[in-house]
């Protein structure tokens, strides 16, 4: 008898959990969607104003600065601004590069199979996340390690002209970041995260460099 109370309170307690669950994935897809659509009209305007690798280089660090307003912010109203002023510099910092690939022959299509390859992996991986219910934050720590081995290598990059080199890390970043959507995106379902710009700043990334190695990518295949 003295069961059924512990039960019941138990059981409402999953419920409450379960809607906070789906109100922070449903507002990080919301908010995502919105700024990846104003990264890519940043991202065009800086491509009509025709700005230089040098600029692009400069906001790409003011992004990163901005990175870590947006992680100080997230939890008041200010995060909003944060988040958009954060993805809107990324996106434009997108701009000299989209602009070397419209300039070659088959650049356009090489940009929309990168658009393309996106995101089919990133709906599939999430679509895989979300059905089987599957929690992926066993992958934490090899995907943390990859990153650091991936951030170094492309430090290391920057001073030699490896082609293949430049391939195979290419290639490992589109696979560090299908593993990032996947641990991420496993966090909000299972509660480790459940602030939604923390969330939705997590996946914009995953995506960013998902989308920039993948094009990269692809421009050396067809070189």
């Amino acid at each position: 008898m003295e069961r059924k109370p512990v039960i019941a309170t138990h059981t409402a307690a999953s419920r409450r959990g379960g809607i906070e669950i789906n109100k922070v994935l449903r507002n990080t897809y919301m908010l995502l969607g919105m700024t990846l659509l104003f990264s890519a009209a940043t991202a065009g305007v800086a491509m009509a104003l025709g700005i230089g690798r040098m600029t692009g280089l400069v906001l790409t660090l003011v992004g990163f600065g901005l990175l870590f307003v947006v992680n100080r912010t997230a939890d008041s109203e200010k995060g909003i601004l944060a988040v958009f002023a954060f993805t809107g510099v990324m996106g434009a910092a997108l701009g000299p590069i989209l602009n070397h690939y419209v300039g070659l022959a088959d650049g356009p299509q090489l940009i929309m199979q990168a658009l393309g390859g996106t995101a089919i992996v990133f709906f599939a991986l999430s679509a895989y996340v979300l059905t089987t219910r599957k929690d992926f934050s066993f992958m934490g720590g090899f995907l943390f390690v990859g990153l650091i081995v991936a951030l170094v290598a492309s430090i290391a990059l920057m001073f030699f002209h490896a082609p293949a080199a430049q391939m195979a890390l290419s290639g490992g970043i589109v696979l560090l970041m299908s593993g990032f959507i996947l641990y991420d995106t496993s966090r909000i379902i299972h509660g480790g995260e459940t602030n939604y710009i923390r969330a939705t700043v997590s996946l914009y990334l995953d995506i960013y460099n998902l989308f920039t190695s993948l094009l990269a990518l692809l421009g050396m295949s067809d070189d």
